[in-house]
């Protein structure tokens, strides 16, 4: 685990504080854990599904492109023809299939797609399996936050989201990690079985950044590390999977 996890730690720039893991362990604060957790990878698997219908195919074909539902039918992650619903597309369509299988966002997001709705799906069976009912709470600022930094031209408006995507995959990395011990048996085994993919995830993240970008990048990734670390820091009001210090007096 030591291994998986060091490039995650040394590509962030600070740790999640003490005071967070001591509110998420908690076990009042079970509910809103779990709960925002499913938001999270179904917002992951959303995020994911709108970088490829922007960025895979020119606006005029994206109708050609499977809804998210399609993913949710597969079992397992299969051949590209598959993944783009090749088996519906006539002659005419096979220049949109070899146009997307250039993609170099395809098939990682993809993946990613299909993989942060199977972990959609496991809490929501976690959840169930301890009497917590899916229902709605309020999203942090973490992510919006951070979106508000996205420059307005491209390709940098895509380099800075992917290289956004980096971060919250590596933080939510941390996050398992560190909060694994501290949770009952399941979810911390849960938890754990979790850290390859996360990890994976941040990777493909930020090596697609760097190819979009076309040359260095460094400086674009440090900026967003301090604002992404400032977030995780600073006083939070609301408890989340990713807020920030916790203020006891108005946490829920």
């Amino acid at each position: 685990m030591d291994d998986l996890l060091a490039p995650v730690r040394q590509f962030l720039h600070c740790e999640t504080p003490d005071a967070w893991i001591e509110m998420a362990r908690d076990p009042a604060q079970l509910p809103t854990l779990l709960i925002d957790h499913a938001n999270c990878e179904n917002k992951a698997a959303l995020t994911a599904h709108s970088l490829v219908r922007r960025y895979c195919l020119p606006k005029g074909k994206r109708h050609l492109l499977p809804k998210l539902e399609f993913y949710r039918e597969l079992d397992a992650i299969p051949e590209k023809a598959e993944i783009l619903g090749k088996r519906t597309m006539g002659e005419t369509d096979r220049t949109v299939f070899e146009e997307l299988s250039r993609n170099p966002l395809l098939f990682p997001m993809v993946r990613l797609i299909q993989e942060e709705l199977h972990h959609f799906e496991q809490v929501l069976e976690l959840m169930a399996a301890r009497d917590i009912p899916y229902g709605p709470v309020t999203a942090s600022r973490y992510a919006r936050n951070l979106m508000q930094h996205v420059r307005t031209h491209e390709p940098a408006t895509i380099v800075d989201k992917l290289i956004i995507g980096a971060y919250i995959e590596a933080r939510s990395c941390e996050r398992f990690a560190k909060l694994a011990p501290h949770l009952d048996e399941e979810l911390g085994r849960f938890y754990v079985s979790l850290l390859r993919s996360e990890a994976r995830h941040y990777q493909d993240y930020l090596a697609l950044a760097e190819q979009y970008a076309g040359e260095d990048i460094s400086e674009r990734v440090a900026f967003f590390g301090q604002v992404e670390a400032e977030l995780i820091r600073s006083p939070d009001p609301q408890f989340r999977f990713h807020s920030g210090l916790p203020v006891r007096s108005d946490s829920c």
